[in-house]
């Protein structure tokens, strides 16, 4: 039979109304406030509304991380974030089981951080947002929906951190010092999050504490594990910005395309003489992260398109 919630809410969960069908998996998204675990609890039977009603049929059952995967004939299992601790073995099992137990009627919900499972798996995804049900319909548009306003939530957080130099090590003459590094978003706004496509920027502050003639302000890319994405220095890009003279500050701002896959990732900066001799090195001093509402793989994001021919 379809579970039916009607003006359901307990918790973070406000007042649901919708209808899962029977035999059908249903994934469920959403943040820690946004009522997911309260739906999954009133769907299992293991908690009431406080208000408003679920039809469902009355052998009902809730599992969560470390629980026992017991998947005995039920008209309802709900599976809060029950696969997560599970190893590969189990997993596949448990896939299996669940797909036998649909084909005779068993309605599922599913809440998982693992969206290409949602995408495989699921017959319709759910998502909450401040207890209420935002959106509902086809896997792929969800996640995609879903993910596109996560990303939203961590640029505006991104933009609420303040800067803060935390090189692994750093060393140098101490001709020169590096004492600002700001990685700047699409508008110039300072934040830690990059979204991948768009041109962003890095403003190094550099305070001469002795007369430097040619100084190069030098800035590699890294990811987190230290592979080597993107480097380049002022006098590869055709800036002279000496003489500099004891005492005297120096702005600068490099600006690019970027085209990198979501993860994270460190900035090193320097300042040098031409011959390579380092006034300060500041090695991984500032992280950062990439986002983009379309998972990809890799380092370079390079947007591909794909056709039949």
């Amino acid at each position: 039979m379809p579970v039916e919630f009607r003006g359901a809410g307990r918790a973070a969960l406000k007042s649901l109304t919708v209808t899962a069908p029977d035999g059908a998996i249903i994934g469920v998204v959403g943040q820690r406030s946004s009522g997911v675990s309260d739906l999954l609890q009133i769907a299992g039977g293991v908690a009431q509304p406080e208000h408003g009603e679920i039809r469902a049929g009355n052998h009902r059952r809730y599992l969560t991380i470390g629980d026992q995967l017991t998947l005995a004939p039920s008209h309802v299992i709900a599976l809060d974030q029950a696969l997560a601790a599970q190893d590969a073995l189990v997993r596949t099992r448990t896939l299996a089981a669940l797909d036998r137990l649909c084909r005779a009627g068993t309605t599922v919900f599913l809440a998982t951080h693992e969206e290409p499972l949602l995408e495989t798996l699921c017959d319709e995804v759910w998502w909450l947002e401040a207890g209420e049900l935002a959106a509902k319909g086809e896997p792929r548009e969800i996640i995609t929906r879903y993910r596109r306003f996560i990303e939203e939530q961590v640029r505006n957080w991104g933009e609420t951190l303040p800067p803060r130099i935390s090189p692994m090590f750093r060393h140098g003459d101490g001709r020169a010092e590096i004492i600002a590094v700001e990685t700047l978003g699409a508008q110039g706004q300072p934040t830690i999050a990059w979204k991948s496509g768009e041109y962003v920027g890095v403003r190094v502050r550099v305070l001469f504490q002795q007369a430097v003639e040619d100084p190069v302000i030098s800035l590699l890319i890294r990811t987190r594990i230290g592979i080597e994405v993107y480097g380049t220095d002022t006098r590869l890009e055709g800036l002279k910005i000496g003489p500099c003279l004891e005492g005297q500050p120096v702005t600068l701002r490099f600006q690019f395309l970027c085209d990198l896959c979501p993860q994270s990732y460190t900035l090193t900066l320097a300042s040098q003489d031409p011959d390579g001799t380092v006034h300060e090195w500041l090695d991984d001093a500032v992280a950062f992260i990439v986002i983009d509402e379309r998972p990809t793989l890799g380092i370079a994001n390079l947007r591909a398109k794909v056709s039949l021919e």
